[in-house]
């Protein structure tokens, strides 16, 4: 299952991807300046910088090319030729970004990330940096037949809905679980701080309903906890709350959310397994905020 490519209007976008090198595994468009915010100007969305990612099998033959046809994107890193660059993409996140490129009368930014990490990230969230920017509605460009990185694109989602369903109450609405999945990738809890990270999640959301139901339909349409009343636009849901339903949603959460919980709750010198420790947390009336505090700690590696 692809995702969905969100628009057919999407000529501008190809054209810029006409300058890159085309051995991508997958390309999309993210961001302000192709979905636009709640309190921005049609205008602002056509001068905001693209921003752009570009997952590809063997990055260091990518950056190679990419340097015969676009030399002046790179920084002085450009010296040092794509080895150096590939081995830079390695760190933190896995992602190489290029940025304030001029292109099309555009101004551009665009990361290149390698198709194992991007799956490594979809599957386990080990950073849920590129992984995160996929929970939320973007403009799919360009994607090959590549069954392992699809199924990793469709278990990123659904993790999304299971880590929300934990940290949202029994009932909710269909705005509230899109609210709460936006802001998984921002730290805390939208619902208790007060600030940028809570305007920005609501203004990401509220002008983009159809594009996350568009997104999320199909997952909610095979969840047995939701009711989705699709063309009413409208979802009705009943989320298991009892320990054996919440230990289920934990031992289903990607690795990496699971261990930073485990080393949230376990105490120094226990030596227990993830499973004992999730079913502790599963047991514990304040589980969504442990949710929240493993999803907003630090990232383990």
């Amino acid at each position: 299952m692809a995702l969905p490519v969100l628009s057919s209007s999407a000529v501008k976008f190809r054209r810029v991807l006409a300058h890159f090198p085309q051995e991508l595994s997958l390309a999309f468009a993210y961001g302000s300046g192709v979905f636009r915010q709640a309190g921005a100007s049609a205008e602002h969305g056509e001068t905001n910088m693209l921003d752009f990612v570009f997952a590809v099998d063997d990055a260091m033959t990518w950056h190679m090319t990419n340097l015969l046809k676009n030399r002046s994107h790179y920084s002085f890193l450009k010296f040092f030729g794509p080895k150096k660059i590939t081995t830079i993409q390695r760190y933190g996140a896995g992602v190489y970004y290029n940025t304030l490129v001029p292109c099309n009368g555009r101004t551009i930014k665009y990361g290149v990330i390698s198709t194992d990490a991007l799956i490594e990230d979809l599957f386990h969230w080990k950073t849920l940096y590129v992984a995160g920017r996929l929970q939320k509605p973007v403009k799919i460009l360009a994607q090959n037949e590549n069954s392992k990185l699809q199924a990793a694109l469709v278990s990123n989602l659904k993790s999304a809905v299971t880590a929300a369903f934990l940290m949202l109450p029994e009932s909710f609405s269909e705005e509230d679980l899109y609210m709460q999945i936006a802001g998984l990738s921002y730290s805390g809890d939208f619902r208790m701080i007060i600030g940028e990270d809570k305007s920005k999640v609501q203004n990401i959301v509220k002008p983009n309903i159809t594009h996350f139901q568009k997104l999320y339909s199909n997952i909610l349409q095979d969840c047995p906890q939701v009711v989705y009343k699709h063309h009413l636009g409208r979802l009705e849901a009943s989320i298991d709350k009892s320990p054996e339903g919440q230990f289920t949603q934990l031992m289903a959460l990607p690795k990496t959310l699971q261990q930073k919980i485990t080393a949230l709750v376990n105490p120094p010198g226990k030596n227990r397994d993830v499973e004992e420790i999730l079913l502790q947390v599963a047991h514990d009336p304040d589980c969504g905020f442990v949710v929240h505090q493993g999803r907003s700690g630090p990232v383990i590696s």
